[in-house]
């Protein structure tokens, strides 16, 4: 069963991510860290189920600013 975007978004923020102002419209929102090159943007609402694709994004985000 996929993972609900606002769960994404949790595991995002206790790694040390911050959501960019302004960075994205609509649905849409970018998140950023300073170990992190670029930003992660994810879209939906925060009750959406999430892509395959955003879980791996988020996942490998994470793994690469704790690493």
């Amino acid at each position: 069963m996929p993972r609900k975007v606002r769960q994404l978004i949790r595991d995002q923020i206790r790694a040390g991510f911050y959501e960019i102002p302004g960075g994205g419209k609509g649905s849409h929102r970018k998140y950023g860290h300073a170990k992190y090159p670029g930003a992660v943007t994810l879209s939906g609402g925060s009750g959406d189920d999430a892509k395959h694709y955003q879980e791996k994004q988020v996942r490998m985000a994470i793994e690469r600013v704790q690493s």
